[in-house]
C-alpha cells in the first residue's frame, strides 16, 4: 500500500493508483473532461491538474501515479487559475447555442464552467473554421463544431467496441475527429451503437431525432399509431424525470404514452416472447439436423452490423430470426391489422428503444416482409422522455396503467431481454421444456447473469442426444453425454468481447452451441439511447429492476404466453412454419471494410 497526503488528508491506496482515483477515496472529486472511468488514460484536457509538493509543474491527476509520501493539493489558487484558463480557452472555441443544444441540461463542459465560477469570457471567439455536420447516418449526428477533442468517443469506439471508425486528423488548430477520409459515419464500419454519444461530454454527438415525425403521425387522422416499448426502457426512463437510477416505471410509462395520443400502447416484450419461440426452435432444429453451430442471437442490430463488416464469413452462424422490434412490427401490420380491420399501410408503428442502432435496423430493406416497412419510426429513451415533457405530462405522479392487449401481453422471460444474458436465459427456459418435456422448476440461470464481459455455462438437456458423425465427435464441436446434450452457451456484451468469440469460431475452436451477443456494455440497459450518465453502477441498478419485474410476473416462460399461443393457433401455425419464416425471419448482408 502507498500512503500519501491529499488536501491534508492521509490516504492509503494500492500501488498503481492514480492521484485522481486516490482523491475519490476521500470524497474529493477533481474536475475533468477527457477522463472516463471505463476508458484508457489520455491526459489531454489538463483540467484535472493538481499541485504536487516539490514538483515545479502542475500534473494531470488522471495520469499521475501515487508515490510514497507524496503531498498533493487539489484546490490551490494556482490550480484554480489553471483550470479556469483551460476551460475558458475551450469556451472561446465553442458555439454559443446552449439554449437549443441537445445537451443543454447535461453538458459536462457547461456544468464545469459553472462549477469553476466562470461567469464571463476574457477571450474573443477564436474558431476560424465552421465544419459541416455529419448527418449521413440514420442514427447518429456528429457536429465537429462542438467537439472539444477529449478523445472519449475515439477510445470508446476502439477500446470498448473494437470498431475504430473515428480518429484525430490534422494538427494544431485544424485538428478534428473524423471518419476515414471524412466519408461520414454511414459510409464506414460504424455500427450505430451510440456508445460514442454516451461518452461525449458535449453535444458533438447526438441521436438523429424523429420526434417531429412522430408528433405529425399522431396528429394525422388517417393514421392508426401504435407504440411499442423495449424492456430496458422501463428501468431507465424514470431517470429523465429525476427519479433514482434503475427506477421501475412500467405502469407510469404506459400511462404517459397513452397521454401523448398513441392509439394503442403495446410492449416489445410481446415480440421478445415471439423471438424466443422462433429462436429456441431454430436452435433445436440446428442441433438435431447438424446445422451450423454455434448459433448466435440476432436481437442486437449494432452487433449484426458489426459482424457484417468485420466477420462476414461467420454470417451463417447468426439466427435468422428478426429482432423483437421487427417481429412486433411485422405482426402489428399483418395479424393485428386484420384483427382490427385496418390496412397495413395505415398502421404507423413507433418503437421506443434504448438503442440508436434500432433506427438503422428499422430502415434496412430486409425489414419489409409484411409488404410495408415493419417499423416506421424509432425513438430513443431520451427522445420519448422529451416528448412526455413537451406534452406537459406529470410523469412522476401518474397512476400506473396496463399495456393494451393482445400485443401488450408478455412474460418474465421477455422482461430480462434488456440485460446482458437475458436472451440466453429466456431461450433456455423454453428450450429446456420443449426438449425434455419436463417442467423447469427453477427458471433462474444465474450462470449467464452479471456484468462479466464473457460468461459461459453448460446446461444438460436430458434425453436429447442427436447422433453425430465420427468427424464431429473428434473435432472441437460441442459434445453430448449419455444422458443428453450438454448445451454449451456463452454470453458476451460489448463488441470487443464479441470479437474474442468470433475469432474462436473462425479458427474452428469454439466449443459452444449457442451464443448471445449484445453490442452495448450491460446489454440494452447500457444502450446508446439511454439516459445520461450510463455507467456500470447504473447498469447494475437497471438490471436489478428488470429481474424484479421478472420475479413478479405470473408467467415467466415465453411459450406459456397466452397471446403468443393464440397468435400461432390463429395465424402462424407453428414455430418455423412457412408463414413465420416469411414474416419473422431475415437474411444478412456482407458489408465492405474501408
Amino acid at each position: 500500500m502507498i500512503t500519501l497526503i491529499i488536501d491534508n488528508q492521509k490516504v492509503e491506496v494500492p500501488e498503481g493508483t492514480t492521484i485522481f482515483e486516490a482523491a475519490k477515496k476521500v470524497n474529493i472529486n477533481i474536475p475533468h473532461l477527457c477522463y472516463h472511468e471505463a476508458l484508457s488514460i489520455y491526459g489531454a484536457c489538463r483540467v484535472c491538474v493538481v499541485e504536487i509538493e516539490k514538483r515545479p509543474r502542475l500534473e494531470p491527476s488522471c495520469a499521475t501515479l501515487v508515490e510514497e509520501g507524496m503531498v498533493v493539493r487539489t484546490n490551490t489558487a494556482r490550480v484554480r487559475r489553471a483550470r479556469r484558463m483551460l476551460v475558458e480557452l475551450l469556451l472561446a472555441n465553442h458555439p454559443e447555442d446552449c439554449f437549443t443544444c441537445e445537451r443543454n441540461q447535461i453538458c459536462e463542459l457547461r456544468k464545469l464552467a459553472y462549477d469553476l465560477g466562470i461567469r464571463e469570457l476574457r477571450f474573443k471567439k477564436g474558431r476560424k473554421y465552421h465544419y459541416e455536420q455529419d448527418i449521413s447516418s440514420p442514427a447518429i449526428i456528429r457536429d465537429p463544431n462542438k467537439c472539444i477533442q477529449c478523445g472519449r468517443c475515439i477510445r470508446v469506439c476502439s477500446e470498448i467496441q473494437s470498431v475504430g471508425v473515428i480518429d484525430f486528423v490534422n494538427r494544431g488548430g485544424k485538428t478534428q475527429v473524423l471518419t476515414f477520409f471524412n466519408k461520414g459515419l454511414n459510409n464506414v464500419e460504424c455500427t450505430t451503437c451510440g456508445q460514442c454519444i454516451l461518452a461525449c461530454p458535449t453535444g458533438a454527438l447526438r441521436e438523429k431525432t424523429v420526434v417531429d415525425e412522430v408528433w405529425e403521425a399522431i396528429s394525422d387522422p388517417k393514421k392508426f399509431v401504435v407504440v411499442q416499448t423495449a424492456p430496458a426502457v422501463r428501468a431507465a426512463i424514470g431517470e429523465e424525470f429525476a427519479m433514482p437510477a434503475g427506477s421501475l416505471v412500467t405502469g407510469k410509462m404506459a400511462a404517459a404514452l397513452r397521454r401523448l395520443g398513441f392509439d394503442k400502447v403495446f410492449d416489445t416484450q410481446f415480440g421478445a416472447d415471439l423471438t424466443i419461440m422462433e429462436e429456441a426452435h431454430e436452435l433445436i432444429e440446428r442441433i438435431k439436423n447438424k446445422g451450423v453451430l454455434p448459433m448466435i442471437t440476432s436481437c442486437s442490430p449494432g452487433w449484426i452490423k458489426y459482424i457484417e463488416h468485420f466477420f462476414p464469413k461467420c454470417l451463417e452462424h447468426i439466427s435468422s430470426c428478426k429482432s423483437p422490434q421487427q417481429m412486433f412490427g411485422a405482426i402489428a401490420k399483418t395479424y393485428y391489422a386484420k384483427k382490427i380491420g385496418v390496412k397495413p399501410k395505415d398502421i404507423y408503428v413507433v418503437s421506443i428503444m434504448p438503442c440508436t442502432a434500432k433506427k438503422f435496423e428499422a430502415q434496412r430493406p430486409e425489414m419489409r416482409d409484411s409488404g410495408v416497412q415493419d417499423v416506421d419510426a424509432v425513438l430513443t429513451t431520451r427522445e420519448a422522455a422529451r416528448m412526455i415533457k413537451e406534452a406537459g405530462v406529470d410523469f412522476i405522479n401518474l397512476e400506473d396503467e396496463d399495456f393494451d392487449e393482445p400485443l401488450g401481453i408478455s412474460t418474465g422471460a421477455a422482461v430480462i431481454f434488456g440485460a446482458t444474458g437475458g436472451v440466453m436465459e429466456a431461450a433456455l427456459r423454453t428450450a429446456y421444456e420443449i426438449v425434455t418435456g419436463k417442467t423447469l422448476e427453477r427458471v433462474e440461470f444465474e450462470q449467464v447473469r452479471g456484468m462479466q464481459g464473457i460468461k459461459q455455462a453448460e446446461i444438460n438437456l436430458e434425453g436429447f442426444n442427436p447422433v453425430r458423425s465420427n468427424s464431429e465427435a473428434t473435432s472441437g464441436s460441442p459434445a453430448g453425454t449419455p444422458n443428453g446434450v450438454n448445451l454449451k452457451v456463452a454470453v458476451a456484451h460489448g463488441l470487443s468481447n464479441a470479437r474474442i468469440l468470433l475469432e474462436e469460431i473462425q479458427k474452428g475452436t469454439s466449443p459452444y452451441h449457442f451464443i448471445e451477443i449484445m453490442a452495448c456494455p450491460g446489454g440494452c440497459l447500457g444502450g446508446g439511447g439511454q439516459p445520461m450518465p450510463t455507467n456500470e453502477e447504473i447498469r447494475k441498478k437497471r438490471a436489478a429492476s428488470l429481474y424484479l419485474e421478472d420475479r413478479n410476473k405470473p408467467i415467466r416462460k415465453s411459450h406459456q404466453n397466452p397471446a403468443i399461443i393464440a397468435l400461432y393457433e390463429e395465424f402462424l401455425g407453428k414455430p418455423l412454419s412457412e408463414k413465420s419464416h416469411h414474416l419473422l425471419h431475415t437474411t444478412y448482408t456482407k458489408r465492405e471494410r474501408y
